[in-house]
């Protein structure tokens, strides 16, 4: 299956969201991974230049998906449906 492209995407992404709310805020660590696989998902590599020292928020993004380089479009949406499933799994829902 070749990548999405990235409506398409989000709208499976959107999908599998509906109506879920989690019970406890998800760990900084497990909110960066789906940013991380998301990004990859829809851009490809990270080829920006890395936020300063003092954007802490904006590095560890940086950070989190320039860990992803090289893996393909189509893996990183794979593994970005995943993980959301995996997180929904552990967060619960608050319904």
């Amino acid at each position: 299956m070749p990548p999405l492209e990235k409506d398409a995407f989000e709208e499976v992404v959107a999908s599998h969201l509906s109506g879920w709310t989690p019970a406890t805020t998800p760990s900084n660590a497990d909110k960066l991974k789906l940013y991380a696989l998301f990004k990859q998902g829809t851009v490809g590599d990270n080829k920006s230049s890395r936020p300063g020292v003092f954007d802490v928020a904006g590095r560890a993004k940086w950070d989190a998906w320039a860990s992803k380089k090289g893996l393909t479009k189509q893996a990183a949406q794979e593994a970005y449906v995943a993980e959301i499933a995996r997180q929904k799994s552990v967060y619960k829902s608050k319904l």
